[in-house]
């Protein structure tokens, strides 16, 4: 008899504990918390998105954010690489794919790819690379106070700077000429930016705007015609496509062209201050570190990562008769590139 009545108790524990159970997950659903204990021998998965790899620079900020992943213990995970290859549906495609809730998190690399996650509300951490202006394009609203999901690099273009360089480069411009695509929000917040500057110190100045890669050229020889003296490029994925040509140009009308992107300088155009861009795709790498390592996000800021340096055209320096500058001169470490 004591036996019997010993096997109905455990039998009625078993069912309490079997019920408790049920009970405690139904409870956390209530209450919007449905995770579950990870499963540590699935490997991490991570999405990267870039507009176009036409753009140099992005490819190298893909490579800066997977080299320093693997560095930091994720040589096992998988890397989701996507190039919407500059087609605005595509990009929406992809994006939309990626939002399904089996990403750790998403690398967004420039404005544009950044805006399309953020802008689902997604409950996949975004974080971002190289957006020049992330209040201006509302992909966050305080750099010091990640919200919407995302935090990340900005590239803030020290335009300033990178014109007060071109005077000590070549110090007789009287007339700047800006191309840039209307697309592109980072591209021209970096030109309203520069205008403003150059209202500042009463400089003249005229712009082109273009649609596709095949308008820059003949945007730079309208701007030419108008008696520009100097180019100025913002970072733009639509320029970028066709800077060679605006180069050509330049070199046969003997004036220099300054721009915002160490990629755009080995394209053509004659100098920069930039930043590198492995560094810049290493830093947001490390702001994804700090995420899975248990930092909340909100509790990683955003950054604007500095100048590392001028790059500097040689072979364009040499076809315009321009001197390769000293450090002393400009105050900035030189990379020279074309030589």
């Amino acid at each position: 008899m004591k036996k019997t009545i010993k096997k109905i108790t455990a039998v009625l524990l078993a069912v309490l504990m079997v019920a408790a159970c049920f009970a405690g997950c139904s409870a956390n659903k209530e209450n919007g918390n449905t995770s579950t204990t990870p499963d540590t021998t699935k490997p991490a998965k991570f999405g990267i998105v870039v507009q176009t790899g036409a753009n140099g620079a992005f490819v190298d900020m893909k490579d800066g954010i997977i080299d320093q992943m693997k560095a930091n213990g994720y040589e096992d995970a998988i890397f989701d690489y996507k190039d919407a290859q500059g087609d605005v549906a595509a990009l929406s495609t992809i994006i939309n794919a990626m939002d399904d809730g089996s990403y750790d998190a998403i690398f967004t690399i420039g404005t544009a790819c950044t805006q399309t996650l953020v802008n689902l509300n997604s409950e996949t951490p975004c974080f971002f690379c190289a957006v020049s202006a992330p209040v201006q394009a509302q992909v966050i609203t305080d750099m010091n106070q990640p919200d919407k999901n995302a935090t990340g690099t900005s590239n803030a273009i020290p335009v300033g700077d990178i014109i007060e360089m071109g005077y000590k480069i070549t110090p007789d411009l009287k007339k700047f000429g800006f191309v840039y695509s209307t697309s592109q929000v980072n591209a021209v917040d970096t030109v309203t930016s520069a205008q403003t500057y150059l209202d500042s110190k009463g400089v003249a100045y005229e712009s082109a705007t273009v649609e596709t890669s095949a308008d820059v050229k003949s945007a730079a020889e309208t701007l030419i015609a108008k008696g520009c003296d100097v180019i100025f490029v913002p970072n733009d994925a639509i320029v970028q496509d066709g800077v060679a040509a605006l180069s050509q140009v330049c070199e046969e009308a003997k004036i220099p062209a300054y721009c915002s992107s160490a990629t755009t300088v080995n394209s053509g155009c004659l100098a920069t201050l930039a930043i590198d861009d492995k560094g810049i795709g290493a830093k947001t790498a490390d702001k994804c570190i700090a995420y899975m390592n248990g930092t909340a996000l909100a509790d990683i800021p955003s950054e604007v990562v500095g100048i590392d340096y001028c790059t500097f055209n040689a072979g364009i320096a040499k076809s315009l008769g321009i001197d390769t500058p000293s450090k002393d001169t400009i105050g900035y470490e030189i990379q020279v590139v074309n030589e």
